[in-house]
């Protein structure tokens, strides 16, 4: 273990150590509730971006212009997305060094940078020029594969997340 990781996995003991912390974990109904929020969400934010990947895709909503399914799905996105941030870090307080040392945690984390790359790659470059390409059917091929690679992730993400969640 490198001295970083040795740093961290202490931040995580510590983490783990708080009262808050203790009190999600021995919980009979807390940590539940915020697992079972933490899906929901999932369900909310990943769904509503499948959709909207989906049509990056070129597969649903063909004659639907990209910047009005977007706009119409944004707020979803956001409150799930939100939700999802702030109930995984509520579950990973808990068990914190447990998580740290998961390789499907780790996994997990690396797939979600991959996936934020993504996006960031996406509204830096391609989505930039949505005006000439909006109403395209298909799309372009760079919207499309963003589409895709999303997809990819988001599957990936949430099979890591499951896997992690069944090993701890």
């Amino acid at each position: 273990m490198t001295g970083v990781e040795a740093a961290l996995l202490r931040a995580c003991q510590w983490l783990q150590s708080t009262e808050f912390a203790t009190s999600i974990r021995e919980s009979g109904y807390l940590y539940p509730a915020i697992e079972g929020s933490h899906v929901l969400a999932l369900a909310l934010s990943v769904g509503v971006v499948m959709w909207f990947d989906l049509r990056l895709a070129g597969l649903v909503w063909k004659q639907r212009p990209v910047s009005m399914v977007f706009l119409r799905l944004r707020p979803v996105m956001l409150v799930g997305f939100g939700i999802m941030f702030v109930t995984g870090a509520l579950l990973f307080s808990a068990r914190a060094p447990e998580a740290f040392q998961s390789f499907y945690f780790r996994t997990k984390m690396a797939l979600l940078l991959l996936g934020g790359m993504n996006v960031a790659l996406f509204h830096l470059t391609i989505d930039r020029r949505r005006a000439e390409w909006d109403a395209l059917q298909p799309p372009p091929l760079p919207a499309r594969l963003a589409g895709i690679v999303s997809l990819v992730l988001w599957f990936a993400i949430i099979a890591a997340g499951r896997i992690m969640a069944y090993n701890l």
